[in-house]
């Protein structure tokens, strides 16, 4: 792997405030990153868009939109998509929601998540952002996404135009599933690949597992194999590393940026 496809996740170095953030991506060459709302709220929206655009770098994703199923989900919703406006970047990620008691079981969960994406994607496409419903991993069900396989996601992502709705393929997610392969395939086929986020998968899982996504390298991932059979698809795009690790988190912010990078370079 090199640079040019590069992008950092914010999440993967969240102690290190937005400034601190940029100024190391620029110093160490890093072309893209991928943001998130609360702490680019935090810094103030237009603030945050001028810096990332006067040091040069390149917005891949804003995360997140979603959570259909809670109510009131549509003016947040709409709000998103304008910030990834005003950021400069094309892609918000979906985390789609969990059971409600609006929506009590995976089934109707589902449905009311189609149902939300229908009632945004046109307003998301006129204004030149798209979509990206990222699944994740079944353990998540419950409470965060009723959408946990490739084929769940694309499967409400072709109810739309690919230019407004496609997926997220994230490793952590996703390397589980032997259906996987075939879906990225069809996603390629249909321009549907809007985000592609690595990070590894490693044992035990910490309480809570939010935060058990490891470094690059160290798990059980085959992390090469899957940037080849997301390159085989078609993707060209932005590589994403985006990493929730509790340990990484209590470290020097810097220290991980730069063995992030070199663990991305060594792939």
């Amino acid at each position: 792997m090199n640079l040019d496809r590069f992008s950092l996740n914010q999440m993967t170095v969240k102690q290190l405030a937005l400034p601190e953030l940029v100024r190391e991506c620029v110093r160490l060459g890093v072309p893209g990153v991928g943001l998130w709302r609360e702490p680019v709220r935090e810094y103030g929206v237009e603030a945050a868009a001028a810096l990332v655009r006067d040091a040069g770098l390149a917005v891949t994703t804003l995360c997140r939109g979603g959570f259909f199923t809670s109510d009131g989900w549509e003016p947040d919703n709409r709000a998103a998509v304008d910030e990834a406006v005003a950021l400069g970047t094309d892609t918000l990620v979906l985390v789609s929601g969990g059971l409600t008691p609006a929506c009590p079981d995976l089934p109707s969960a589902r449905a009311r998540i189609a149902e939300a994406i229908g009632v945004l994607a046109p307003y998301a496409g006129e204004r030149g952002v798209r979509l990206a419903i990222e699944p994740l991993h079944p353990m998540y069900a419950s409470d965060r996404c009723a959408v946990s396989t490739l084929d769940q996601a694309l499967e409400i992502a072709e109810r739309f135009p690919a230019s407004q709705v496609g997926v997220t393929v994230d490793t952590y997610h996703l390397w589980w599933d032997d259906r996987a392969p075939a879906a990225v395939a069809r996603a390629g086929a249909a321009g549907r690949i809007h985000s592609f986020q690595l990070a590894d998968w490693t044992t035990p899982l910490p309480a809570g597992v939010l935060d058990g996504r490891g470094q690059l390298g160290t798990g059980a991932i085959d992390l090469a194999a899957w940037a080849g059979l997301v390159g085989k698809a078609g993707y060209t795009g932005p590589v994403e590393v985006e990493l929730f690790n509790g340990e990484l988190w209590a470290r020097d912010g810097v220290e991980v940026l730069e063995e992030t990078l070199e663990a991305f370079l060594a792939m």
